[in-house]
């Protein structure tokens, strides 16, 4: 026997599920004269500057400070070459095994440490040349505190400018909208626009609050 079942029940599809969101999305609302930049609060009478450039890694100062180092390295190892053979001369009155010991154990270790000191120097330079750059929203307060967060559509982020501006001037407005967290290696690798700081400790950095 079939079932009857009530008119119109399974005439309305359901709903689509949210979709998910992303680990770097984070929501950028003003709300009750505040800004929220996730879960960092920023009251609108404190911001001094909304504004967006695009964040360039320093790619010719990690070069150039590869080499320094390099030549630096390569200066103390052969340095420190001379210092072993010196040591070797020294000691070769003594017996050649002795000599060996003391004079060739220290070079070998001297360019084990510097080789591996290239390594790491190169390794560091190479995360700073292919890194890429980023298009930035960047709010800076009266304090020393700036949020930056950043998006696929730079366009978006140009309009978000006269959104929070337009807040300013009103602060009744309230809007809310996705953005993306930025995540950078070292705040020290890159060019902050005209004079942006950021803070919040080291390492990989989001939003600095």
């Amino acid at each position: 026997m079939e079932t009857q079942q009530p008119p119109g029940q399974w005439d309305v599809p359901p709903p689509p599920s949210t979709p998910p969101r992303r680990m770097t999305d984070v929501e950028l609302r003003v709300h009750k004269r505040l800004l929220w930049v996730g879960t960092a609060a920023y009251p609108l009478r404190n911001i001094a500057r909304v504004y967006t450039f695009t964040l360039r890694p320093k790619r010719k100062e990690a070069v150039f400070r590869f080499l320094t180092r390099a030549l630096i390295v390569l200066a103390v190892g052969i340095g420190l070459s001379i210092i072993g053979g010196l040591i070797s001369l020294a000691n070769s009155s003594s017996g050649p095994y002795e000599s060996e010991s003391s004079g060739g154990g220290l070079i070998v270790f001297v360019w084990i440490c510097s080789g591996a000191a290239l390594i790491y120097f190169f390794v560091e330079m190479l995360s700073v040349v292919t890194a890429a750059s980023h298009y930035v929203l960047a709010i800076e307060t009266a304090g020393p505190s700036t949020a930056m967060v950043t998006s696929p559509d730079p366009q978006h982020l140009d309009r978000l400018v006269g959104y929070v501006s337009g807040a300013l001037e009103n602060p009744d407005t309230e809007f809310q909208v996705t953005v993306e967290r930025l995540t950078i290696n070292s705040p020290t690798n890159y060019h902050f626009g005209d004079s942006v700081n950021m803070y919040g400790g080291s390492g990989n950095t989001g939003i600095a609050a």
